[in-house]
């Protein structure tokens, strides 16, 4: 009897080129997706109340700028090995 509240961040890609890689973080609580930051879009989005009004003060804060930054930072650091690994086992 508790609350799951979680937080997944991934990258999806179809290439090693920037512009084909995008950044997803996604907030969670209770196995529903509350809000978002999409690198493609540039800004949290929120899909709840509760999400809404936190998209409102990520995206006015700090917060917006450093996920703006994750994108590099986390994705495209790494997609290069990922995509090697994959296109070699296929």
């Amino acid at each position: 009897d508790g609350f799951w509240n979680y937080v997944v961040t991934h990258c999806d890609f179809n290439s090693t080129d920037s512009k084909d890689i995008t950044f997803i973080r996604s907030y969670y609580y209770n196995k529903l997706e509350i809000v978002r930051f999409d690198s493609s879009v540039g800004r949290y989005v929120g899909y709840t109340e509760l999400g809404v009004k936190n998209a409102e003060a990520w995206n006015s804060g700090p917060e917006v700028v450093q996920m703006r930054n994750e994108k590099e930072r986390y994705c495209v650091n790494n997609v290069g090995n990922n995509y090697r690994s994959a296109v070699t086992k296929s």
